[in-house]
């Protein structure tokens, strides 16, 4: 086995459609190999000895290069090679991606009589993620938000929340996102270009992502973490209810910033508790 590489992101996870290409001191090639779904390559091409050149390829992710030796026995060892997303900025490996909503939150903050903040949460909600293999601006969010789980820890203001004044939950059970595209926005952060259902309004919502890691979980399976913002008129969705205070300061502020603190695990589905 004269020639062996491990292919492999920043992160540790298989680049398993590298393609390694190694050329003499001539610059001549003299062998191509592909790496298998482990991101390993293992070549049985009799080299001669002396030194080579081994550049390695995969698409979506910046070239690298390598320098091996064939010792006198036909063997040479490249050992790790990590490449690094194209631009610079890393996701999670491609595939899909289920959330996990028991590690997840899905929040929104309003302000309040202008000096303070009300936070709620989402209980009950689905979420799908899709990660392109080649061109990551194709990469894919979709998720589905149970608008009555609206929980701020009092009782009162969530029916009114769940009222026609607000969510009108009766009409409109359901709260949707589905992304639109992708576009990078910085090294491991990106803006999710997407359009927003709400109320049956649907208007165009970008979000502010950060892609924290990716790790294996206790379960035997393999879990990416995302944290997201974004920020929403409730004008825009026909949420106008307000109610003025004296010197004309409104109770609930026109603007809602929405928080999400996201664990994905790796495959169409969550495992079986």
């Amino acid at each position: 086995m004269p020639l062996t590489a491990r292919i492999r992101t920043r992160d540790g996870w298989a680049v398993s459609h590298a393609v390694v290409t190694v050329t003499d001191a001539t610059g001549t090639q003299v062998l191509r190999a592909e790496a298998d779904a482990e991101g390993a390559v293992r070549d049985t091409t009799a080299l001669a000895p002396g030194a080579y050149t081994v550049i390695i390829t995969a698409v979506g992710y910046a070239p690298a290069a390598a320098s091996a030796v064939v010792t006198a026995s036909g063997r040479a060892e490249v050992g790790t090679v990590t490449l690094a997303r194209q631009g610079g900025a890393e996701l999670p490996p491609p595939g899909p991606w289920t959330v996990d909503p028991a590690h997840s939150s899905v929040a929104a903050v309003a302000q309040h009589l202008g000096i303070s903040s009300v936070r709620g949460r989402f209980t009950e909600f689905a979420a799908s993620v899709e990660v392109a293999p080649d061109d990551i601006a194709k990469s894919r969010v979709e998720a589905v938000i149970r608008a009555a789980s609206i929980d701020t820890g009092n009782g009162m203001r969530d029916t009114h929340l769940r009222s026609a004044d607000f969510l009108d939950v009766e009409r409109y059970p359901e709260i949707t996102y589905r992304s639109t595209g992708l576009t990078e926005a910085g090294p491991d952060r990106w803006t999710v270009h997407g359009e927003l259902a709400m109320r049956g309004v649907v208007r165009p919502v970008d979000l502010d992502l950060a892609y924290l890691g990716t790790g294996a979980d206790p379960w035997g399976g393999t879990r990416a973490a995302f944290r997201a913002t974004a920020e929403l008129r409730r004008e825009d969705f026909a949420m106008n209810y307000n109610q003025v205070l004296q010197a004309g300061i409104a109770a609930i502020g026109t603007t809602l910033r929405v928080e999400l603190d996201i664990q994905a695990v790796q495959g169409e589905s969550l495992p079986a508790a």
